[in-house]
């Protein structure tokens, strides 16, 4: 009988035959929160249902953060589209932009509930992300209002009531890809509106469904993800008589 170890060329190119299947992954936000301008940074909303993005008739700031744990996609794999999906429940303002960037600082979500319709926000709690804190109150932002990459991952136009999609954009699958590969550089994405006064009173802001609102309510922070799992590579023998 011989024996032959097949090269590890070899053994690529029979796996390659057989290669992965294409798989697609719906991945629910673990953490999103809401940044409050506020010179103290005291407000938050870790827990509450909705986060926004934009500018309020006072003319204050309101950036959303969202979080996904992308663990049940393999290190590895390579990343074919990604698309996020909010449902946008409140407004005052007409068409506007509103932008993922990525974040380039963790932050947290802590028991902070605002009231109401939640727009002003509530007392920070422990481990809330503010204005002023990734972590409250002790940890800080390096910049007021969040640390995040100044060029969108992308951008679409939200209006009135419903649902709202962002991706596939490049920008959007090299984030995840590199989440995947990394987890400790995941830090999701900054959700930031219309900046500049206009419409109603210079409204801008959009109120975003968050997890909190949960299986009954409208569509929960969603992310979709089409990727194809590595190809195992491995010595392998094989006798042949």
């Amino acid at each position: 009988m011989k024996h032959f170890i097949l090269s590890l060329v070899a053994v690529a190119t029979l796996l390659a035959a057989s290669a992965a299947e294409a798989d697609t992954v719906a991945v629910t936000a673990d953490r999103d929160n809401t940044l409050y301008e506020d010179a103290l940074g005291a407000l938050s909303n870790g827990s509450g249902e909705h986060f926004f993005a934009g500018t309020t008739v006072l003319g204050d700031i309101r950036r959303g953060l969202i979080h996904f744990d992308l663990s049940a996609i393999p290190p590895g794999s390579t990343i074919a589209s990604v698309v996020l999906t909010l449902n946008m429940s409140r407004t005052v303002a007409g068409p506007s932009a509103v932008s993922l960037h990525r974040a380039t600082a963790d932050w947290g979500e802590g028991a902070s509930d605002a009231p109401g319709q939640e727009g002003s926000g509530a007392a920070a709690e422990v481990g809330d992300a503010t204005w002023l804190h990734t972590f409250f109150d002790d940890s800080f932002w390096s910049q007021p209002g969040g640390d995040f990459v100044a060029a969108p991952s992308a951008t679409t136009v939200v209006d009135g009531e419903g649902v709202y999609s962002w991706g596939t954009t490049a920008e959007m699958t090299a984030d995840v890809a590199d989440w995947v590969a990394d987890v400790s550089q995941n830090f999701g994405w900054v959700v930031v509106g219309e900046e500049s006064p206009q419409g109603v009173q210079g409204a801008t802001t959009k109120r975003f469904d968050s997890r909190e609102v949960g299986a009954e309510g409208p569509p929960v922070p969603q992310l979709v993800i089409d990727f194809t799992p590595p190809v195992p590579v491995e010595l392998q023998s094989v006798d042949i008589e």
